[in-house]
């Protein structure tokens, strides 16, 4: 039992069911804390997921000898995890303004499908605990501190979709899928190739999801709030690297 990254598990899912307590997220101009917050996540997939993706490119390289004619596999995986919750994100908004009579959210439908997809990437996160190419405790907690910082970001954005109904049943299932992506990566151990495409999908979506919620002139996000985390968290990954 590899209790070190059960126990960044189970704190990952705490971070989901405690966010919402943290009052001092809910301003604008944007939170200071949550432009650090993307900038190390952005910091984290640049510096240490991306220039892995050229290693799982030849992974992918050698199994995929039906799709031999692609030359980039990995990264038109992160494309696409990137494309995929871009649509997801606009289909919510949709659903939204379609609902703005009845309720300032989107439909129970849309919730479900936001939530699901978010169940498969943070369980996708909670695999990567055990399952990751990089070992060694520095290496766990780098990734868990990223990611956790990370979840508060996906965590407001996604309250201030569904507002109520996510507190009552998403973050839940946020929660339960990170312990269920580690016992998932306890129990089993995929294909490097598929390792691979999982990892590439991450990345494109772990950028998406950033920046998604900094972007829109609504927020008043801090650019330098966003730098700042990101250069410090570059520097801190480069250093132990």
């Amino acid at each position: 039992m590899d209790w070190t990254s059960l126990g960044l598990a189970v704190f990952l899912a705490l971070v989901h069911l405690s966010a919402r307590g943290m009052v001092f997220l809910e301003s604008i101009p944007r939170s200071k804390f949550l432009s650090i917050a993307g900038g190390v996540s952005v910091a984290y997939v640049f510096i240490h997921i991306l220039p892995e993706l050229k290693e799982h490119q030849e992974s992918i390289a050698e199994s995929a000898a039906l799709i031999s004619y692609l030359e980039h596999h990995a990264y038109l995986i992160a494309m696409l995890g990137l494309v995929v919750f871009y649509g997801l994100e606009k289909a919510v908004q949709d659903s939204k303004k379609m609902n703005t009579e009845q309720e300032d959210k989107p439909a129970r439908s849309a919730f479900w499908v936001h939530i699901s997809s978010f169940f498969i990437y943070n369980g996708l996160i909670g695999y990567l605990l055990v399952q990751r190419e990089d070992e060694g405790l520095v290496n766990l907690f780098l990734y868990g501190t990223a990611m956790a910082l990370h979840f508060i970001v996906v965590d407001f954005g996604l309250r201030e979709h569904h507002k109520d109904r996510y507190d009552r049943e998403g973050r839940w299932v946020l929660g339960a899928a990170i312990v269920i992506g580690w016992a998932i990566g306890i129990l089993t151990e995929v294909p490097d190739a598929l390792l691979a495409l999982l990892f590439a999908f991450l990345s494109g979506s772990i950028i998406l999801n950033v920046l998604k919620e900094e972007i829109p002139e609504e927020r008043k996000s801090s650019f330098w709030a966003f730098a700042a985390g990101g250069i410090a968290y570059v520097i801190l990954l480069l250093g132990v690297g």
